[in-house]
């Protein structure tokens, strides 16, 4: 049986059916626009709370390579999906070392990229910095980089990542707005503060320092709900649909898929999710074409993240 914590037990077990015997949501690939790539779960630092147990010892996604990326857009192109933006999460992206030529394939190809980072030492590496300056003059505004800022204050940021990792972030995000790049933040809402207060927080926070983030912006700030496997949650049935008055298609599984390589594998996987890369129930197979079925939505997060939550990776 599947551990989703004590308070689901016997929940998200059927990807057909719900405990009570009700249909399952299912949500269909119907507006594909953003493709991920998560480039490996090693990471600078580990935080309290990972969703994907990053951290400087955890290899169990590998580095993707720039090869292999490209293998995927060319995929795209066959199966004509109509992506928009190429996106890069980890781990820390720029552990990889082959980030930079990864997001400049995408850019070449006329998609816009997000790179997900926490703006600490991989990024501040002398070679990445030119690396990116060389992307920002290429390419502008079609490139940003999401900032992991868990709250506006230091002493919640390190309570989550560690003491000092707010002031590295803070240099590195310095140095982004001094060089000119586009900048969005991804923060969390775990304290109990509400979304008026925490976005009040982060505008006074951006202002105080110069950065051009719209903190009433949700594509710009973007506000996290915690993933609490210990938490009671609902099953999405296909009823919820109507009494929730929700789409499928608000969900991010209508609109993205992700791209791993876990170690030992021979080829990398699509995945359902960006949230569930260790779920072998969202892993779609190794093609597009194979990740173009439905998903059903049968995790706690698909309810608590996704329908409830409302929350979206993309940008």
């Amino acid at each position: 049986m599947k551990d989703h914590g004590r308070a689901n037990v016997g929940k998200f077990l059927d990807p057909h059916v719900t405990a009570d015997g009700a249909a399952r949501a299912r949500v269909a690939l119907s507006d594909p626009q953003t493709l991920w790539f998560n480039t490996g779960t090693l990471c600078n630092i580990t935080c309290a709370n990972c969703y994907i147990e990053s951290s400087p010892e955890n290899d169990a996604l590998v580095y993707i390579s720039a090869d292999e990326v490209s293998d995927y857009l060319d995929q795209l192109e066959t199966r004509a999906w109509g992506v928009r933006e190429i996106g890069f999460t980890g781990g820390e992206p720029f552990m990889n070392p082959e980030m930079v030529e990864m997001a400049r394939r995408c850019l070449a190809r006329g998609y816009e990229v997000l790179i997900l980072t926490n703006a600490m030492r991989p990024m501040m590496r002398p070679s990445v910095r030119s690396g990116l300056e060389s992307l920002r003059d290429a390419y502008g505004d079609k490139l940003t980089l999401r900032i992991s800022v868990d709250h506006w204050s230091a002493a919640r940021h390190d309570e989550e990542r560690g003491a000092g990792s707010f002031a590295r972030t803070l240099e590195g995000m310095e140095w982004l707005r001094d060089g000119g790049f586009r900048m969005a933040v991804a923060g969390r809402t775990c304290w109990g503060e509400s979304d008026a207060a925490a976005r009040v927080g982060f505008a006074e926070f951006f202002a105080a320092h110069r950065f051009e983030i719209d903190a009433t912006e949700p594509a710009q700030t973007v506000l996290f709900p915690e993933m609490d496997m210990a938490a009671e949650v609902p099953e999405i049935t296909t009823a919820c649909w109507g009494i929730l008055d929700k789409s499928p298609s608000s969900v991010m599984c209508s609109s993205s898929r992700m791209v791993v390589k876990r170690r030992g594998a021979e080829r990398p996987a699509v995945l359902a999710c960006t949230l569930l890369a260790y779920e072998p129930g969202f892993e779609l197979g190794e093609t597009l074409e194979e990740a173009e079925g439905e998903v059903a939505l049968n995790h706690p997060h698909c309810a608590k993240f996704c329908v409830l939550g409302g929350a979206s990776c993309s940008a």
